[in-house]
């Protein structure tokens, strides 16, 4: 039997932003506490989206301090001006992290606790406040998955937060949002998306449904990204993109992300390597590591990306879907760790942490192929550059 957890309300397409006091409505909310960023405060994204809002007559409260991956000292911030602010839900507006902040203090509003004790394997499903999320990057999926991600500062690691309580009410997808978004924003937000689609597909937690979504990011993600990147405009290639990545949350949020999601964590936090670059860096080599021991489905991600051709054979289909995947971060400019600025010395010394995180994470258990820390930390070693 599968279990499949979903948003209650979904509303997505060019122009959905102004929907968002309809589907408040159809909820019974109507005092959302907004948490987002400094930028999209002073690029005019937070007016686009209290407009709509103040033209249905709705107040809502604004906590703009977060930051790249939210650290426990910004959640308790946002928590402390929720407690105070007389909101019904709890409102992410951004990429990822301002939607991961939203989840956590929704989770924690009703039942406060250390954060730490939310970290896997714990599962936290009693619900808090209900979350509403809007992303403004085709990347994380975050609107559609019951997980938010937390660094603790004290530690320099990433705690996946796992349970319903962490699954948004509503979810507005609008992908008008992303439009004139830089190269870089959208490269890593699209293959973070397009690694959500690809271990969601491979997860051994994989089920007929995720398998649906996972192929759907995949034939929307890959044919359009670098023409999003190229050309930032594109409509066509901004929508195909929102929409993929949105399949992509739901597909690893009811099947889960295996190996690259947990190595890629420990290099965040460590480093502050943007999430979806992390991945970018890891997926080629972790992909090639794992395929021997699940080529069929390998296979039919290079399908649906539309790198293998539908009669050719798996080994092929393959091996054509590790070549795309290199070829792709060289056409994206993604960088090894080296590349990117990060010291050697530093890099090798934290291996064996960064592998002990990173199985303890739970991720890399869901990888068909098994790996354990001596694989992990070879795989470390070779993706350095």
């Amino acid at each position: 039997m599968t279990a499949i957890n979903l948003p209650r309300v979904i509303r997505i397409g060019g122009g959905a932003l102004a929907e968002l006091p309809q589907a408040l409505e159809q909820c019974g909310l109507s005092r959302p506490f907004v948490v987002t960023d400094r930028f999209l405060v002073e690029h005019g994204y937070l007016d686009r989206l209290l407009e709509p809002l103040r033209a249905a007559g709705l107040s809502a409260q604004v906590f703009a301090d977060t930051v790249p991956d939210p650290t426990v000292a910004v959640v308790e911030a946002a928590l402390a001006a929720l407690r105070d602010s007389g909101c019904d839900c709890v409102l992410g507006f951004g990429g990822g992290s301002p939607i991961d902040t939203a989840k956590a203090i929704a989770a924690l509003a009703l039942t406060p606790r250390p954060i730490p004790t939310m970290k896997a394997p714990a599962v936290t499903d009693t619900p808090g406040l209900p979350i509403v999320a809007v992303p403004t990057t085709a990347g994380t999926g975050s609107e559609a998955t019951r997980f938010t991600i937390i660094t603790d500062e004290v530690s320099d690691e990433k705690m996946l937060c796992a349970g319903l309580a962490f699954l948004p009410t509503i979810a507005v997808v609008d992908y008008e949002l992303t439009l004139e978004k830089p190269a870089r924003l959208t490269a890593d937000t699209g293959i973070d998306s397009l690694t959500h689609a690809i271990e969601a597909y491979v997860s051994k937690r994989a089920n007929p449904f995720s398998d649906a979504m996972a192929l759907s990011a995949m034939k929307l993600i890959a044919p359009n990204i670098r023409t999003a990147c190229a050309d930032p405009g594109n409509r066509a290639a901004r929508e195909a993109m929102m929409v993929g990545a949105h399949h992509a949350g739901i597909a690893f949020s009811n099947a889960s992300v295996a190996l690259v999601h947990g190595m890629s964590r420990p290099i965040g936090a460590f480093f502050h390597v943007p999430h979806g670059l992390s991945n970018a860096m890891l997926l080629p080599a972790v992909t090639a590591f794992s395929a021997p021991s699940a080529p069929q489905r390998y296979a039919a991600c290079a399908r649906a990306m539309g790198v293998a051709r539908e009669g050719e054979g798996d080994q092929s289909a393959v091996a054509r879907l590790v070549e795309e995947l290199g070829a792709l971060n060289a056409d994206l400019s993604v960088p090894t760790p080296r590349a990117h600025g990060i010291a050697k010395a530093r890099w090798f010394d934290l291996i064996p942490t960064m592998a002990a995180q990173a199985i303890a994470s739970g991720s890399p258990a869901n990888n068909p192929r098994e790996a354990d820390a001596e694989d992990i930390a070879r795989l470390y070693e070779g993706v350095f550059g």
